[in-house]
């Protein structure tokens, strides 16, 4: 059938084009008539449905709203996001003793809090307040982060691979070494947080090919767990394309009164044991290795295996200058961890070095699977580096709020240094690895006591 449109125009309507038919006759029996609606319904029928759009798009609004809020709390949302730090920027974890707070520059440790013998909670970690500082102040001594891709000094920031020899970027001495990876150090970055719980965090690094001079891409995982009265960590690295020196640690400086010994802000009344380091790298003026390894005689300046002795034991022995470097007084020593000379060890039953402060009643017992042991006492602090809120005395003007020389020491964990520039030591299984090789791998446990607590 065709009906004239209003135009005088002929159009086909579909549902009476003959084809339509036997489906008209099939659908008649469900035919219901409605009367039509009247003009108040129609009117009622419009704002019914304004008024369900307005609540729709409001719950939307709504639900956004709560997402957005969940994201920017850092609270966990399907499972897949990353809590967010606290207004300082760090994060905080804690267990039974034992409270501590990272960040991801640097991959660093900014915070760690142990209730003292006298029941005072100390900071004996150096730091900044606000995570913000770190990246700020880039003349800070890389506190408490993971230096690398190659931790301490490479001799002339060169090294040789397989024939091929890499020349990577120097930052100590007048261009003479490089330090901790180069001036853009893994200290220096940004690490991405991966995971975090109350008592654990996890960083990764992504490392590009030819960064800083290195050969190869890397990427790397760092885990920091605390337990009761521990922090532990796990540190380790894949070359994805090329053979590549790595050597990692941790670069935290401590001091275990939290500078609130009220006789002293220094460490050299502490008392330090390394029970398996009767021998040292031998090193030049500017602390790079020169091949040698030297016997740590009972009762020299750097003995700390035969028996336990305050840091400062030998502080008037004319031994110790140039100990750590041409005119340094102190130490900045690379000891060495001869564990295997007494056959087959497991690392986690014996401590390689313990450290404690009868004043705080503090003590950490180290125990690692590296095969070396770097003690810094600090004789590179001048008073510029600023104490935390955490720390120090507020009301006695003869204790400035600085951290003064020998204020602190470093304990770092790692292997031979510069062991890829000294080929009769063999350390390459240890320090070069390959695509094809099982990845680079530290773990550590720092386990804390204090006398006449735990």
């Amino acid at each position: 059938m065709r009906k004239r449109a209003m135009g005088g125009e002929e159009r086909v309507s579909w549902w009476n084009a003959p084809s339509s038919r036997s489906l008209k006759h099939f659908l008649r029996p469900f035919y219901v008539h409605f009367p039509r609606p009247t003009a108040l319904e129609l009117l009622a029928g419009i704002i019914f449905s304004i008024v369900v759009m307005l609540i729709t798009n409001l719950l939307k609004i709504i639900v956004l709203a709560l997402l957005a809020s969940v994201g920017s709390s850092g609270a966990t949302f399907g499972g897949g996001q990353v809590p967010a730090p606290g207004p300082d920027g760090k994060y905080v974890l804690s267990s039974e003793g034992i409270r501590a707070t990272f960040i991801p520059y640097g991959a660093s440790i900014s915070n760690l809090f142990i209730n003292d013998t006298h029941g005072v909670e100390r900071d004996i970690v150096l730091g900044f307040d606000n995570a913000t500082y770190y990246s700020i102040d880039k003349s800070h001594p890389h506190l408490g982060g993971v230096p690398g891709r190659y931790a301490n000094r490479i001799k002339n920031s060169s090294f040789t691979i397989d024939g091929i020899t890499y020349h990577v970027l120097p930052n100590e001495n007048n261009g003479l070494d490089t330090l901790h990876g180069g001036p853009d150090g893994w200290d220096w970055r940004n690490w991405t947080v991966a995971a975090v719980s109350s008592n654990s965090i996890t960083f990764t690094l992504y490392d590009s090919d030819g960064n800083q001079g290195f050969p190869g891409a890397v990427t790397s995982t760092v885990t920091y767990t605390l337990s009761p009265y521990t922090w532990s960590f796990k540190m380790t690295a894949k070359s994805l394309t090329k053979k590549t020196p790595i050597m990692l640690s941790s670069h935290t400086y401590w001091n275990l009164d939290g500078f609130q010994n009220p006789e002293t802000p220094l460490c050299l009344n502490w008392t330090m044991s390394m029970p398996y380091s009767g021998q040292r790298v031998g090193v030049d003026g500017i602390l790079i290795p020169n091949g040698t390894i030297l016997p740590n005689q009972p009762g020299s300046v750097n003995d700390f295996w035969s028996k336990p002795k305050q840091i400062g034991a030998n502080w008037t022995s004319p031994d110790l200058i140039g100990n750590c470097g041409t005119g340094c007084k102190g130490y900045d020593t690379c000891f060495l961890v001869n564990r295997a000379q007494n056959g087959p060890y497991n690392w986690v039953d014996a401590p390689i070095a313990s450290v404690s402060s009868d004043f705080s009643g503090i003590k950490i017992d180290i125990f690692t699977d590296q095969d070396a042991f770097q003690l810094y006492s600090c004789g590179g602090q001048n008073g510029s580096l600023a104490l935390k809120n955490t720390q120090g005395f507020f009301d006695d003007p003869s204790r400035p709020r600085v951290v003064e020389q020998y204020g602190c020491i470093v304990m770092e964990v790692e292997d031979w240094i510069d062991g890829i520039n000294q080929p009769e030591w063999q350390r390459d299984k240890k320090q070069i690895f390959g695509p094809d090789d099982p990845e680079y791998s530290l773990e550590a446990i720092y386990r804390f006591s204090v006398a006449g607590k735990y």
